[in-house]
């Protein structure tokens, strides 16, 4: 079995997006769960002193052989410049990827 979800936000002045997607699968008595999400922010630069963020990553990744189960989060934060039009922009963004597995209730039983 395998559900899948997807999310589009756009914000009305189109300066804001989130998009996120999900997934959550039943295979061989493990289910795996999957959370995406990105953000992208869009900002007009008029000063030049405006710095961009540094950039940033973090990953945990956790086990419990009691409860049999598996997490791995893993985010990314940064940002870049880009011209358009005789305009320059930063655009800042931030994805997340988050994995959770575990045995499902009827095969820990058995074990």
């Amino acid at each position: 079995m395998r559900d899948l979800f997807f999310r589009n936000f756009t914000s009305k002045d189109r300066k804001k997006r989130m998009v996120s997607s999900g997934e959550i699968m039943d295979k061989s008595g493990v289910r795996t769960i999957i959370r995406r999400h990105f953000v992208c922010l869009v900002k007009e630069v008029k000063h030049c002193k405006l710095e961009k963020p540094a950039p940033y990553m973090s990953v945990v990744k956790e086990r419990n052989n009691k409860a049999f189960t598996e997490k791995f989060f893993c985010r990314i934060k940064g940002g870049f410049y880009i011209a358009s039009c005789g305009k320059l922009y930063l655009v800042i963004f931030m994805h997340s990827l988050k994995i959770k597995l575990a045995a499902i209730s009827s095969v820990v039983h058995s074990m």
